[in-house]
């Protein structure tokens, strides 16, 4: 047999020269729409081998290629590339080095022109087969500039990363439309490896957190692009200032670089503090006045509106006296504080410290003891370690006498506005007394025998260091002392109390359904981290108000060596009554074997998914993604939402009205998908603090619906059950179906817009055609020509028998709410008893024509009518829905109007 009979797939032979590549484009779009991709991938190698000029022929195909279909990943341009590459390795000729520089030029050209698509395997692939890379820096970024022209700002930036074009481009250009566009990350690569592209980026973040910054001035820039109300709420100070932080962080800029960012940054903290000391009450006068001098400076804006706040949660004469401490012009201040100035006694007009340091004891009151965990130490055997004299008698105390030690850290907070703060003192408790490094004492924190201690002490696998939360203070501790990143700190013996309270509280549930209640004492306290397992541990809560102490202040008051030392001992306390009966708590007989939560959390999310994939084969349900914890309403209730679960049989049917939930701000879709249901939610605003949702779920008897980070401080807020915390990565509607379950809602056709989608009323008003003709006349809105349309159309009406004018249309049955009577609308100002005025510009003219019957909330005036919206949203939840024959036909008849 000849060779000329065997089939060549490496080169290009006689019998293959003249293949059209429409031909094999024909061949491959049929067979992709047949998706027999086995064939497909036979078919595409030996027309590759078939074609004359392989180069020249791919792109013929790929121009000639449909693009994104529905239901497929990724398009059949970029399966014909990864055929094609698959042919090259069994091609080796076939290069665009063999060509010529003017065959291979006009290739590059077509080849370039092609992308526009984002799919990295299409962009790589004809980056390399063509060698776009050689192509002239110009040629290139005037492609890249022509992509931006027809609004591919997405795939300009992935082709300019692509192409490292990043230093050819304006940054600006380039990024704010990505930003613009909610694609900050896809900016963050443009810009990433490139010093100077990473601080332009960075100060023009800051640029846009300045108070005079209006979002207009870029929306002139970039008429193109239209601003969704999503980006819209990503544009403003608090969450860019976030941003800038992030950045500053991550690409090691000096925060000097950020001035906006830094003010607002430092103007949130006063609003802290203030709520701290004069809402939350929570704050110590000495504490609050360091840190407040800490935050302010000597920036004269901060100091101006340190005293505006004063005048208002607190009085004039504390403004005034603060406001001569800071010198401030008298044509700046607050109304009234000049004249309460002038008033001031000398005595009164600086303001001094309490001298709480020299009266204070160690011993605290009777009600303090009762109240909260003491240590069981006098105050001779605390021993402050300010000197390598007094290192000593702690070295050979702790490393040498000592099995167990008791770790903790303080630093001064810094509320945001340093990414990374260094320990002002570390505590280390034995069996009968307590260490306090004083790293703050001069020369001490860098002496060479004291990292030389704290070396000995973490690497020492003989003494078991306890400690909560030792991530954190490890951070800091690599803040302090540089060498321990040149010469990594070795970590031997460690035990992180933070997983054994972990391993406890997921152990919770089950231990309330079939263990002995009174081992979770205080489930229902405000406390949280090391407070709450002390609590949970030893009966009392830690004292926390020294817990936003000015550490690197000196002296140190009692009341923070109190706070110090309990931080520290309570460590050894609660490790011993949890090793004399783990399992009275849950845990194995070791407690060192504990080391980490990731295991046991990989597990429990391995049997999550294993239960549904259970789920789906049972029920032909789409498997559910990533359900976070929530909640249960009581805390013998079974955690029905994780994974669509249905909700414990004992938990009651409730209608949707009677649940009142407070969404964070973050879930403003979950929170107008629960409205739509009838559900009472009160949303928060972008701007408002998370602890607003705390307020109005004690004030109001509400559920709060979070996720992410504030799930925690919430929880604590509010009563167990209370703060149900979602998947910030699931779809609204998803979460929205989770919510209904868990609470065991029974949701029908009835309740779908019984509220005000833009204030949360339940209470309207049936306002029938000719009555909104009368008002839209009386306010101006309909004009003559809109009025012929509606007459006439009236007429055809009455003519046609269709509407006898003396017949008010029926009130829908689907609408389960109140209603309010017409007669309550102020005849001359069209306003409700309540102040609010009939939207009446709202409405069209032209639906005059179509709707007989508009329903307007008697709250905010807002006016809805008929549409196609209740069909849309009635099958979205038709599988939480409880249909009755009654709804049906009232549903129906809804979606026939």
């Amino acid at each position: 047999m000849s060779d000329s009979s065997t089939p060549q797939m490496n080169q290009t032979t006689p019998d293959a020269v003249g293949l059209d590549p429409t031909v094999l484009r024909d061949q491959l779009f049929e067979l992709w729409n047949r998706k027999d991709l086995q064939t497909l991938h036979w078919t595409a190698l030996q027309g590759f081998s078939k074609l004359s000029e392989p180069l020249e022929a791919l792109l013929t195909i790929l121009e000639g290629c449909p693009g994104k279909q529905r239901g497929r990943s990724h398009t059949l341009g970029q399966h014909i590339l990864m055929e094609f590459q698959s042919w090259m390795k069994e091609s080796p000729q076939v290069t665009l080095s063999s060509l010529s520089e003017q065959q291979a030029m006009p290739l590059q050209q077509r080849a370039l022109s092609l992308l526009t698509d984002t799919q990295p395997n299409f962009v790589e692939s004809l980056i390399n087969i063509y060698q776009l890379n050689s192509l002239d820096p110009a040629l290139l970024r005037l492609h890249i500039i022509r992509l931006q022209a027809l609004h591919c700002y997405k795939e300009a930036a992935v082709l300019a990363i692509k192409l490292k074009l990043q230093k050819e481009l304006d940054m600006e250009e380039m990024c704010v439309p990505l930003i613009l566009q909610n694609k900050l990350p896809l900016a963050e690569s443009f810009v990433l490896g490139h010093n100077h592209l990473e601080q332009q980026l960075v100060t023009l973040l800051d640029l846009w957190c300045h108070p005079r910054f209006s979002v207009e001035e870029i929306s002139m820039r970039f008429p193109r692009i239209s601003l969704t109300k999503q980006c819209m709420s990503q544009i403003q100070p608090k969450l860019l200032a976030k941003q800038v932080f992030r950045l500053l962080e991550k690409f090691n800029i000096d925060q000097g670089l950020c001035p906006n960012a830094l003010h607002k940054r430092r103007l949130d903290s006063l609003r802290f503090l203030m709520y701290k000391r004069f809402v939350d009450k929570s704050m110590t006068e000495e504490n609050w006045s360091d840190h407040v001098q800490n935050v302010v400076a000597d920036d004269l804006e901060l100091q101006i509106h340190l005293v505006e706040m004063l005048v208002r949660y607190c009085s004039l004469q504390k403004a005034a006296q603060w406001s001569l401490r800071y010198n401030i012009p008298r044509n700046r201040l607050p109304f009234g504080v000049w004249e309460t100035q002038q008033s001031l006694p000398p005595d009164l007009q600086q303001i001094g410290g309490s001298g709480s340091t020299q009266t204070e004891q160690w011993i605290p009151s009777q009600s303090h003891c009762q109240k909260f965990y003491q240590v069981p130490l006098t105050k001779d055997k605390v021993h402050l370690v300010d000197s390598p004299e007094t290192l000593q008698r702690c070295r050979s105390i702790v490393l040498k006498e000592c099995d167990i030690v008791g770790v903790d850290m303080e630093w001064q907070p810094t509320f945001g506005c340093i990414s990374t703060q260094q320990v002002a003192l570390i505590q280390l408790s034995v069996l009968d007394q307590v260490f306090l490094l004083d790293l703050c004492a001069n020369g001490f924190c860098q002496h060479p025998d004291t990292i030389s201690f704290i070396r000995s002490l973490f690497s020492e696998r003989n003494i078991l260091k306890l400690g909560y939360g030792m991530s954190g203070d490890l951070k800091c501790l690599l803040a302090t002392w540089h060498q321990l990143l040149e010469e990594p700190l070795r970590m031997e013996g460690m035990l992180d109390l933070l997983n054994v309270h972990q391993k406890i509280q997921r152990r919770k549930v089950s231990r309330t359904q079939n263990g002995p209640k009174e081992v979770l004492v205080g489930e229902d306290s405000a406390e949280k981290g090391l407070s709450l397992l002390v609590q949970q541990v030893l009966g009392r809560p830690l004292d926390k108000t020294e817990q936003m102490s000015n550490w690197e202040k000196r002296p140190l008051r009692i009341s923070q060596i109190r706070y110090a030392v309990a931080d520290a001992y309570c460590l050894l306390d609660v490790y011993s009554v949890l090793s004399r009966n783990p399992a009275y708590f849950g845990l194995p007989a070791d407690l060192r074997s504990i080391s980490s939560s990731q295991s046991e959390k990989s597990a429990d999310n391995k049997q999550k998914e294993k239960h549904t994939k259970q789920m789906k084969q049972a029920h032909g349900k789409e498997e559910c993604q990533g359900a976070q914890r929530i909640s249960p309403p009581h805390s013998d209730t079974e955690k029905g939402l994780l994974c669509g679960e249905k909700p414990s049989k004992d938990t009651p049917a409730l209608p949707p009205q009677q649940l009142r939930v407070v969404c964070d701000n973050m879930l403003q879709g979950l929170g107008r998908y629960l409205r739509c249901l009838g559900v009472d939610v009160v949303m928060l605003e972008n701007t408002d603090d998370h602890r607003v949702a705390a307020k109005l779920a004690q004030a109001e008897g509400r559920f709060i619906l979070t996720c992410g980070q504030p799930f925690q401080s919430l929880r604590s807020q509010v009563g167990e059950g209370r703060c149900l915390s979602l998947d910030c990565s699931e779809k609204a509607r998803d979460q929205a179906v989770r919510v209904l379950r868990h609470f065991n809602v029974q949701l029908t056709p009835s309740d779908i817009f019984s509220r005000c989608q833009a204030c949360n009323s339940d209470q309207y008003a049936a306002v029938p055609r000719k009555d909104m003709v009368r008002m839209l006349k009386q306010k101006g809105f309909l004009q003559d020509q809109d009025n012929t349309n509606y007459t006439q159309q009236q007429e055809e009406e009455k003519l046609g028998d269709i509407l006898t004018p003396s017949v008010t249309p029926e009130i829908p049955r689907y609408v389960q709410c109140q209603w309010a009577p017409l007669s309550g609308l102020d005849p001359d100002t069209l306003t409700f008893p309540g102040g609010a005025p009939i939207q009446l510009h709202t409405v069209p003219p032209a639906l005059l024509q179509k709707i007989p019957l508009f329903y307007v909330c008697t709250r905010c005036g807002k006016v809805f009518w008929e549409g196609s919206h209740f069909g849309r949203v009635l099958s979205m939840f038709q599988d939480v829905l409880h249909i009755t024959d009654e709804d049906t036909e009232s549903a129906a008849a809804a979606q026939q109007n």
